[in-house]
C-alpha cells in the first residue's frame, strides 16, 4: 500500500495508519482505529477518515488522536504477559487509539463505518481538520504540532473581528507564559497577518518579574544553537522559525520604561535598573497631572477601601481636580494652608513669590489633605472638603494615603520642570514606537498597581475616542492580583471594561495567570482563545478548564517548558503546539554582542 495518494481534488493526502475499529461504539463526535502494522501513531496527531453515504456521496470526519494504547489479544490474565514474552503463549498485540472530532464534511452527521480508512492529515486535509480553510489570509502561526506540522490561528478571533483576546494559565516559571505571550506577538508582526496595517499595531508588555524583558530588542546569541538541537532532536526538516516562515529576530522600534531610582533629585532624574544601561527612560507624574488626570481612586487598590471610602475618594477627587485648573506647573500652589514648623521642617515646603505655599511632592500633598481633612478650624476640618464624613472615616484616608506615600513618592512629583514633566511623562502611542515595555518589577504591589491601573485607564479613554484607528495589544501576567474573582477595585473595572468592549476599540488583552479559578470570570470567559501551560492537577480540575478533555486535563500536569495546548473556536478541541526558543534576548547574558558574527571576524573589521 503506498504512502501517499491524490484525494478527489487532486491534493496529496497523509499514509494510511489505521482503520476504524468494529468492536468499539462509532459515533459522529468520537471513534476508535486500529493501527495498522509499520505505522505509528501518537497523542495530538490530526486523522482523516472518509465515509459514503447511501447515495455514494463521501462525508470526511477529521480528528485529533487524543489516546492511544496497546495491549495483548488472546489471553486472559495479566500475569500471562510473561509466557507470551516467552513464546509460551500465542497472543497478537492490539495498537489502537482514540479519535476526537474536530470537524465534519460536508455536515452531515453519520457515524464513520467499522472498516474505514484513517489517514494522517496532511496539507489540504490538515487546513480542514483545523478550519484553516475558514482563516484564509487571516491565519497566523501559532506554533508547531507534534508532527512538525504549523498550527494557524484565526486573527479575527484575536484583533477583535468575530472575537477577542488571549489568556493563558500555567504554573510559574514552568509554564512559560510570558515568552508564549512574546512569541504570538511576535508572529502577529512579523508573519503579515495584519497586512497593511502592520505598522498600526501596537504593544504594551507591563515587566513584572526581574529585568528579563529589558532586552527584546537585542538578538538572541544562543537562538542557532538551541533551534538546531530542536531541529535535529524533532527530526524537522527545517528550523521551526522557518517552518512557520518567521524572522528569527528581536522586536523592532521598542522603547523601555522604568520608574525613577528612588531619591533622585530633579536635575538627575534615571530608571531604577540594574542589568542594562542604556536605553531605558524613566516615567514618572506631574503633581498636576495627579490630580487633573484624577489618579487618586488607584492608589486605594485594596477592595476594602474601595468599598469602605468610596465616597471620600470620590469627594477628594473632584476637590483635587478643581484645585489643579487653571495653570499647566507641575507643582501646585495653595494659599489657603500654613503649615506649622514641624510641617515646614518635615516635607520641605516651600512658599512662592506670592505668598501662597507650593506642594512640590507627593507627602506635601498628602500633609495638606491631612490639614484640609482633620487640621482646619480647631481639628474639625475644612467643611467644604469634609462634608458630612465622619471623622474615624478621614482618618482611615489619611491613613491609606500615608501608607502607600513612600511608595508613589518617586512616582508622583512636582520638583520638575515643565520639559522634564512632558520628557518624562509615559506614553505607550509615542510615534515610531511599536513595542513599548513598562518595568515595574522594582516597585511595590501598591505602586505596581497604580502604574498599571492609570495606563490602561488612560489607553482605554484615548481609544474611545479615537476608535479603531490601530490595534493595542496589552501583555499583562499575574491577572489574579490585578483582577481577582473577589472584590472590586478600579483597575479590576479597568480591566472589565478592556475584556467586555476593548475588542470593539482595538484593545486586545493577552492576559496570564497561574490559577484562572482565582480571576474574574468574565474575564477569562471573554478571551477568544485559550492557552494552558504545566497546570497543578487540582487546578486543571476547576471548571474554568472545562473546555479542556479529561484526557488533556491530565496531561496538563506534565506539559514541558515550550509545550502548550491551544483552544481556539474554529477547532472545538485543544491542539497540543510548539514554539520555538525566543530570538530576542531575555537576560544580559543571552545578549548577542558580536550580533552573529565570529569573535576573529570582529576582530578584523575593527582593525580595518
Amino acid at each position: 500500500m503506498t504512502n501517499l495518494r491524490l484525494g478527489a481534488d487532486g491534493v496529496t493526502t497523509g499514509a494510511v495508519v489505521g482503520m476504524v475499529l468494529g468492536t468499539q461504539d462509532v459515533t459522529p463526535v468520537s471513534f476508535w482505529f486500529a493501527v495498522q502494522p509499520g505505522a505509528s501513531i501518537q497523542l495530538d496527531d490530526l486523522v482523516v477518515v472518509g465515509t459514503r453515504k447511501p447515495d455514494g456521496a463521501e462525508v470526511r470526519f477529521y480528528g485529533i488522536v487524543d489516546h492511544v494504547r496497546t495491549r495483548h489479544e488472546g489471553v486472559t490474565f495479566d500475569s500471562d504477559v510473561q509466557d507470551v514474552a516467552a513464546g509460551l503463549l500465542p497472543a497478537s498485540v492490539s495498537y489502537a487509539a482514540r479519535v476526537l472530532v474536530t470537524r465534519v464534511h460536508p455536515e452531515n452527521f453519520i457515524p464513520p463505518q467499522p472498516g474505514d480508512v484513517v489517514r494522517h492529515a496532511r496539507d489540504a486535509d490538515l487546513r480542514m481538520a483545523l478550519s484553516a480553510d475558514k482563516m484564509g489570509d487571516r491565519a497566523f502561526p501559532g506554533g508547531l504540532l507534534a508532527d512538525g506540522q504549523v498550527l494557524p490561528l484565526n486573527y479575527r478571533f484575536v484583533n477583535g473581528e468575530n472575537g477577542g483576546h488571549i489568556n493563558i494559565s500555567g504554573i510559574s516559571g514552568v509554564a512559560t507564559k510570558t515568552s508564549y505571550a512574546l512569541f504570538l506577538l511576535h508572529s502577529i508582526f512579523r508573519s503579515g497577518v495584519m497586512g497593511a496595517s502592520a505598522s498600526a499595531g501596537r504593544a504594551l508588555i507591563f515587566n513584572v518579574k526581574g529585568e528579563d524583558l529589558l532586552f527584546l530588542d537585542q538578538a538572541n546569541k544562543d537562538v542557532g544553537a538551541r533551534e538546531a538541537d530542536a531541529q535535529a532532536q524533532k527530526g524537522l526538516p527545517r528550523t521551526r522559525y522557518d517552518l512557520m516562515n518567521l524572522p528569527a529576530s528581536a522586536f523592532r522600534d521598542v522603547q523601555f520604561l522604568a520608574p525613577p531610582r528612588p531619591g533622585s533629585a530633579a536635575g538627575a532624574i534615571v530608571p531604577h535598573v540594574e542589568q542594562r544601561a542604556s536605553g531605558v527612560t524613566p516615567f514618572l507624574y506631574s503633581l498636576r497631572e495627579f490630580c487633573l488626570r484624577r489618579m487618586l481612586p488607584y492608589v486605594f487598590v485594596d477592595r476594602d477601601a474601595s468599598v469602605n471610602l468610596g465616597f471620600v475618594i470620590g469627594s477628594i477627587e473632584d476637590r483635587l481636580y478643581r484645585l489643579a485648573q487653571g495653570a499647566d506647573t507641575p507643582y501646585l500652589t495653595v494659599e489657603d494652608w500654613q503649615p506649622d514648623t514641624e510641617q515646614l521642617l518635615d516635607e520641605d515646603v516651600r512658599f512662592d513669590e506670592l505668598g501662597g505655599v507650593r506642594l512640590s511632592t507627593f507627602p506635601q500633598l498628602v500633609a495638606y489633605l491631612e490639614y484640609k481633612l482633620l487640621d482646619a478650624n480647631d481639628g474639625e476640618g475644612d467643611r467644604k472638603w469634609v462634608g458630612k464624613q465622619s471623622p474615624a472615616t478621614l482618618q482611615a484616608f489619611i491613613r491609606r494615603l500615608r501608607g502607600v506615600q513612600k511608595h508613589l513618592t518617586p512616582l508622583v512629583r512636582g520638583d520638575l520642570s515643565a520639559a522634564q514633566a512632558a520628557q518624562y511623562r509615559p506614553d505607550p502611542l509615542k510615534p515610531g514606537v511599536q513595542t513599548t515595555v513598562v518595568d515595574i518589577h522594582t516597585l511595590s504591589a501598591t505602586a505596581q498597581m497604580f502604574v498599571v491601573g492609570v495606563l490602561l485607564r488612560d489607553l482605554f479613554e484615548h481609544k474611545e475616542r479615537v476608535g479603531r484607528q490601530d490595534t493595542v495589544f496589552v501583555v499583562l501576567d499575574e491577572l489574579n492580583k490585578y483582577a481577582p474573582r473577589d472584590g472590586d477595585s478600579p483597575i479590576k473595572d479597568v480591566l472589565l471594561d478592556i475584556a467586555e468592549r476593548g475588542r470593539s476599540l482595538g484593545i486586545i488583552l493577552i492576559g496570564a495567570q497561574q490559577t484562572a479559578s482565582e480571576v474574574e470570570r468574565r474575564i477569562v470567559s471573554n478571551a477568544a482563545i485559550r492557552v494552558v501551560g504545566r497546570l497543578d492537577l487540582a487546578e486543571a480540575e476547576r471548571p474554568e478548564y472545562r473546555f479542556l478533555p479529561q484526557s488533556f486535563r491530565a496531561r496538563a500536569g506534565i506539559l514541558q517548558p515550550g509545550t502548550m495546548l491551544v483552544s481556539q473556536p474554529d477547532v472545538p478541541n485543544p491542539v497540543l503546539v510548539n514554539y520555538p526558543f525566543p530570538a530576542w534576548a531575555t537576560r544580559k547574558d543571552e545578549v548577542d554582542d558580536l550580533r552573529g558574527k565570529k569573535v576573529e571576524d570582529v576582530g578584523d573589521d575593527w582593525l580595518r
